[in-house]
C-alpha cells in the first residue's frame, strides 16, 4: 500500500465533547434554521442571501465580516434573511491552491488535519455565539459533516460532488435545507436527480455503520453557470433557464421545489463585480413572472471585508486567497438595494 497512515483524527463525538455547544446556543441554532426551512416551504416570502468569502481562510476576519453582516440583517430583517457562508474546505484536486482551513487551520503552513477539524468547528461555533447566525458551509467531504452537525444552518453540494453517490445519500439524512449544484456540465438532469436522491430515504454505510435516513424534503437546486467543452464559462441564471429549471420540477414528484442562484463562479465568469447586475436580473424575472418567483428562493454571493483576491502570503486583511470577491461596502449597498426591489 502505498498510503502511510500517520494517525488517527479524532472522531466526532470526541470533537463535539471539546467544544460543545451551550443550551443558549443550541436554541439560537434552532430558531434560525426553523426560519431558513420555512423559506424553502414557501411559508416564509423572505428571501434567502447566502453570503460570504469564497473561503474561510481566517477566523478573526471572518468573524468581523459576519458580525458587520449582523447589523444589516436587522435593519432588512423584513424581506432578506441572512445565511453567512463559511466555506472551511474547498476542491482542489490537482494538488495545487488552497484547500480550505480544514486543512490548512493556517494557509501558511503545512497541512495539519486535525487542527483544522478543531479550528472549523471552533469558527463556527463563534458565529453563532457571537453574532446570532447559524452559517453555511460546503459538503466536500461526506464523513466529516457529523463534526459540524449541530451548529450548521444550511449546506450545499459543489458541482463536482453533486453526482457522487455518498453525497447524495448522506444529505437524505442532513437536518437542513442541502443544495444541489448543476454539475460543470450544466447538465440539469444530474442535478434533478441528485435532489430526488437526497429526498427519499435511504440504507447505506457511514463512517463503518449501517445507517438509515429519512430523506432531506429541503433539499433543492443551485444554479451558478457551467462550462463547455472548450473551457469557457456560461450562465444559467436567465429567465429562460428558470423557466427551464421551473419545467423540470413540474415533471417529477419533487417536494419543495426550489431554487437559490449562485451570482458567482460560472455565472458571473468569476467576475465578483457582475453580482449585483445578475441579482437584479433575477429579481426582474421574478416581477414578470408567479412561477418563478415562487420557485426562486434566494441568491449565493461571494463576498468579503475587500475587493478581488490575492496570493497567500500577502497578508491583506479580509481579502479572499481564493476566488475574487465583492467588497463590504459594494455588498453593503447591495443587500440595502434588494430590500428595496423587493
Amino acid at each position: 500500500m502505498s498510503m502511510v497512515f500517520e494517525r488517527k483524527v479524532a472522531i466526532p463525538a470526541e470533537v463535539k465533547e471539546m467544544y460543545p455547544l451551550t443550551g443558549k446556543m443550541s436554541m439560537t441554532v434552532e430558531s434560525r434554521n426553523a426560519q431558513i426551512k420555512r423559506v424553502f416551504e414557501g411559508k416564509d416570502d423572505r428571501l434567502l442571501l447566502v453570503i460570504g468569502p469564497c473561503s474561510a481562510d481566517n477566523e478573526d476576519s471572518v468573524i468581523d465580516y459576519i458580525l458587520r453582516l449582523r447589523e444589516v440583517q436587522e435593519k432588512v430583517e423584513e424581506k432578506i434573511l441572512i445565511v453567512p457562508r463559511i466555506y472551511t474546505n474547498k476542491p482542489r484536486t490537482t494538488g495545487a491552491g488552497y484547500k480550505g482551513m480544514l486543512h490548512q487551520p493556517n494557509p501558511e503552513e503545512k497541512p495539519d488535519m486535525f487542527k483544522g477539524i478543531i479550528a472549523t468547528r471552533h469558527l463556527h461555533m463563534r458565529a453563532v455565539a457571537e453574532t446570532g447566525f447559524s452559517c453555511a458551509d460546503e459538503m466536500l467531504y461526506p464523513e466529516n459533516y457529523q463534526y459540524l452537525s449541530d451548529v450548521l444552518g444550511y449546506v450545499a453540494v459543489g458541482a463536482r460532488s453533486v453526482e457522487d453517490q455518498q453525497h447524495r445519500l448522506v444529505a437524505s439524512g442532513i437536518s437542513v435545507p442541502v443544495g444541489m449544484k448543476n454539475p460543470t456540465s450544466g447538465d440539469y438532469s444530474i442535478m434533478m436527480n441528485a435532489i430526488q436522491a437526497a429526498q427519499h430515504g435511504h440504507t447505506f454505510l457511514y463512517r463503518g455503520w449501517e445507517v438509515r435516513s429519512e430523506g432531506n424534503v429541503h433539499t433543492h437546486a443551485i444554479l451558478r453557470g457551467y462550462t463547455d467543452k472548450l473551457g469557457q464559462t456560461h450562465p444559467n441564471y436567465h429567465y429562460e433557464d428558470l423557466i427551464r429549471l421551473y419545467d423540470d420540477y413540474r415533471k417529477g414528484s419533487y417536494k419543495n421545489p426550489g431554487v437559490i442562484v449562485d451570482t458567482n463562479h460560472g455565472n458571473s465568469g468569476k467576475n465578483p463585480f457582475e453580482q449585483p447586475r445578475i441579482i437584479k436580473e433575477v429579481l426582474h424575472a421574478c416581477r414578470h413572472n408567479p412561477a418563478i418567483a415562487g420557485m426562486v428562493r434566494g441568491f449565493m454571493v461571494e463576498s468579503y471585508i475587500e475587493d478581488g483576491n490575492q496570493k497567500i502570503g500577502e497578508g491583506v486583511y479580509g481579502k479572499s486567497i481564493t476566488d475574487a470577491c465583492l467588497g463590504w461596502e459594494k455588498s453593503e449597498r447591495l443587500i440595502y438595494e434588494m430590500a428595496e426591489l423587493l
